[in-house]
């Protein structure tokens, strides 16, 4: 199943996620749909929220940034990685960053619940994370690079945060009509949505 994208202005992507208690929903079939979301989007990660599920949930695939002759993308971060991030695919629930650290670096990232808009973001290079996965699995793991910009970006989507909220003050009310004009549907992108004030 594929679901709609949760568009900018739904109150459900402002908040903090409830954690997944075990065996209250069906995660590997959430996890599936949640990829196969992601992928028709053509996007590298997507949480719960994005879904309208306020739950600490999300999952991630960087395959799609290896893939650098595709021309037209809607890529959460990026359209082609750094040649030393291995590629990786995980389903990450009530998930918590235990640390972050090295050099701070800026990327233009975008977000599918907010198309055609992108932003420069400065995040660690580095994180420990640890996380249950599909099969309530518990792990602990290291990530860098743009593996962990993704993780990153989608954990801020399970705490309620959004990229645009590292932006200025100039550059957020820059933007303030185009995402209006977001949440009312008046977007061109290439998967489906649902819009919070659309009438």
């Amino acid at each position: 199943m594929i679901h709609p994208i949760t568009a900018y202005g739904d109150p459900v992507l402002k908040k903090i996620a409830q954690e997944i208690i075990p065996n209250t929903i069906d995660v590997k079939k959430l996890a599936q749909e949640m990829f196969d979301t992601m992928q028709n989007a053509k996007g590298v990660g997507l949480a719960a929220p994005q879904i309208g599920l306020s739950i600490r949930m999300f999952v991630a695939d960087s395959s799609p940034l290896e893939d650098d002759e595709e021309e037209d993308t809607n890529n959460d971060l990026a359209k082609k990685t750094d040649e030393t991030t291995p590629v990786f695919k995980q389903v990450f629930i009530n998930p918590t960053i235990e640390e972050e650290w090295g050099k701070e670096w800026a990327y233009e990232e975008g977000c599918l619940s907010i198309p055609g808009i992108r932003g420069e973001v400065y995040r660690h290079s580095n994180l420990r994370i640890h996380f249950f996965d599909e099969n309530w699995v518990e792990h602990t793991k290291e990530y860098d690079g743009f593996a962990a910009r993704i993780i990153q970006h989608e954990y801020d989507h399970i705490e309620g945060v959004l990229f645009i909220d590292y932006l200025s003050n100039l550059k957020k009310q820059l933007l303030k009509n185009k995402l209006i004009n977001i949440s009312k549907g008046n977007t061109d992108a290439s998967y489906r949505m649902k819009f919070p004030l659309r009438k």
